[in-house]
């Protein structure tokens, strides 16, 4: 038997703000740096940085290494 669901009006995001492409995708753009962190492994050091997206929540943002982006995002440094 179904029941009722009932859903969190305030994580719903509105599809006029994200841009979606007619091949119902869109293109993540990172809005800040928030921390970053280096793992020393035995002969090298990687370092990481907690990139915030746009469209995303501060709790879902994401570690990515920061070699790749400063490649991809120059600006953010």
């Amino acid at each position: 038997m179904l029941k009722k669901c009932m859903g969190d009006h305030s994580l719903i995001i509105p599809t006029k703000d994200i841009g979606i492409k007619d091949s119902l995708s869109y293109e993540e753009i990172p809005v800040q740096i928030l921390d970053r962190q280096v793992c020393k492994l035995r002969t090298k050091e990687v370092a990481s940085v907690k990139v915030l997206w746009r469209n995303q929540f501060f709790e879902e943002a994401t570690w990515e290494a920061e070699e790749d982006m400063k490649k991809r995002y120059p600006h953010l440094f």
